[in-house]
C-alpha cells in the first residue's frame, strides 16, 4: 500500500500560463500538505524539467499560447517510453476532457476549480502512480533477480561438467523412456558405437562380447529407478582382450516428483581387475 506520507511527498509540476491559476493550485496544494510542489509558465519547458526531475505528478492546463497542452503530451511521450504519462490536465472546455485522454492524460479537473475535486484526484492520481513506479520498479528487481540466479545456475552447471570431467572419462544424462540425451566424453568412440536417435543406455551393452550377467543387473537397476555406484561391466573386444568400466548413475525427479531419467558418469577400468576395486553398489 501506499502511504499518506508517500502521496504528500510526491513530486508535482503545475503548468498553466495564468498566474493566478497556478498561485491558487499552490496554495491548495500546499494547504493540503504536499512538500514538494513546483511550477512554470513556460509549456515549452515542461518536457526538460520532467526529464531532469521525474515528477509524479504533472497538472497541465490545455489551452497556453504558443504550445497547448495537447503538444506538451507528445513531448512527454517521447520521455515517458513505457506509455505512462502522469498528466492531470486542467480544463474549462468539456469537449477537450476526452481528446485529453485519448492523447494519454490520466485525468482531469474543470475550471472553475471545486476545491473537494482537485485535492480528491489529485491524491488517487498520485495513489495511482506510486502503485505503478513500485511495480515497475518490482518487475525490474525481480528480471535482475531472475538473471543472476540463472548465471548463478549456468556457473554452477559448467563448474559441475568440470569437476566431472576431471574425475571421469564421460558424463550422461537420458530421459524416462531410456534414451540418452546427451553424453559427454569419449565412450561411444571406445564402445565404437554411432550416437542415434533411438540410443538407450542398455543397447550400449547389447551386442557380442559384454558379459550378460552384469549386463542383466545393470537393466534391472536402470528398470527399477535405482542408484547405482561404481557399477563393473566388462566386454571381450574383437581382438580378444578385455576392456573393463565403472558406471555410476542415480535417477532425476522433477519437483512433482515424477521420474523424467538418469545422470551419471563413467570411467574405463582396463587394466586393473575389479578385484581391487570397491563393491558395486545397488
Amino acid at each position: 500500500m501506499i502511504t499518506a506520507a508517500e502521496i504528500l511527498n510526491a513530486n508535482v509540476l503545475i503548468v498553466d500560463d495564468q498566474q493566478s491559476n497556478v498561485l491558487l493550485l499552490e496554495e491548495i496544494l500546499r494547504e493540503a500538505g504536499y512538500t514538494r510542489v513546483s511550477s512554470t509558465m513556460d509549456p515549452h519547458a515542461v518536457a526538460a524539467l520532467h526529464r531532469e526531475h521525474g515528477y509524479d505528478l504533472i497538472l497541465l492546463d490545455l489551452k497556453m499560447p504558443g504550445m497547448d497542452g495537447f503538444q506538451v503530451m507528445e513531448n512527454l511521450k517521447a520521455i515517458e517510453t513505457e506509455g505512462y504519462i502522469p498528466v492531470l490536465v486542467i480544463t474549462a472546455e468539456p469537449g477537450h476532457k476526452l481528446r485529453a485522454l485519448q492523447a494519454g492524460a490520466k485525468d482531469f479537473v474543470s475550471k472553475p476549480f471545486d476545491l473537494t475535486e482537485v485535492k480528491t484526484r489529485i491524491h488517487n492520481m498520485l495513489e495511482v502512480r506510486l502503485l505503478h513506479r513500485r511495480l515497475d520498479n518490482y518487475n525490474k528487481v525481480l528480471e535482475q533477480t531472475v538473471q543472476e540466479r540463472t548465471a548463478e545456475l549456468r556457473e554452477s552447471e559448467a563448474r559441475f561438467r568440470a569437476l566431472t570431467e576431471l574425475a571421469s572419462d564421460w558424463y550422461w544424462e537420458s530421459d524416462e523412456s531410456q534414451r540418452v540425451t546427451k553424453v559427454s566424453g569419449p565412450i561411444l568412440d571406445m564402445l565404437g558405437i554411432q550416437m542415434g536417435a533411438s540410443m538407450d543406455e542398455t543397447k550400449v551393452l547389447q551386442g557380442s562380447g559384454w558379459n550378460e550377467a552384469e549386463r542383466a543387473e545393470l537393466e534391472t537397476n536402470i528398470k527399477a529407478r535405482r542408484p547405482f555406484l561404481d557399477f563393473p561391466f566388462s566386454r571381450v573386444k574383437p581382438d580378444g582382450s578385455m576392456q573393463y568400466f565403472r558406471a555410476s548413475g542415480e535417477p532425476i525427479f522433477d519437483r512433482s516428483a515424477r521420474f523424467i531419467g538418469y545422470r551419471g558418469i563413467g570411467v574405463e577400468m582396463t587394466g586393473r581387475p575389479f578385484a581391487n576395486l570397491p563393491a558395486a553398489g545397488a
